[in-house]
């Protein structure tokens, strides 16, 4: 089953696919097409108008990027792909930092260590004293039979 939110963008892709050129649409491989078709919310209303921009008829986010990789797969240039390909990979690698120093074992312990720090200097005192613990009557009892069939 092919999420709600993927199949309403297939709906919108087929509908803005009719106001490509022949020539453009023929790039598309049918399996590709044919993966809209078989997958799109039937019952999802979208109309494409083509004086307006994709934004102001509120196509989904991932429409938009079903749309951005037919760019980049069938119709840019060999330029255009490269430079698209380049951002891609540029953007990948800024996450992956990103998610480096976020979740760094180092810096994850050393701010334990901090947040353990603080909590010590918290604590007071006075609290500090040892307790002294009393043997209840059944622990006694318990103590006078063990030594009773040690001896």
């Amino acid at each position: 089953m092919v999420n709600i939110e993927y199949a309403n963008a297939y709906a919108e892709m087929l509908e803005i696919l009719k106001y490509i050129s022949k020539e453009d649409y023929d790039k598309i491989p049918k399996r590709r097409i044919h993966l809209f078709e078989t997958n799109a919310n039937r019952n999802h209303v979208f109309r494409y108008n083509p004086n307006l921009t994709l934004d102001e008829q509120h196509v989904s986010l991932r429409t938009k990027y079903i749309i951005a990789i037919l760019f980049r797969d069938y119709w840019a240039t060999e330029q255009q792909r490269e430079k698209i390909l380049k951002k891609e990979k540029w953007d990948m690698m800024k996450t992956e930092e990103e998610k480096k120093e976020k979740y760094n074992p180092d810096n994850i312990f050393h701010r334990s260590n901090i947040s353990h720090t603080i909590y010590e200097e918290n604590i007071p005192q006075e609290n500090n004293a040892l307790i002294e613990v009393k043997e209840n009557i059944f622990i006694k009892i318990v103590n006078k039979i063990k030594k009773f069939f040690l001896k």
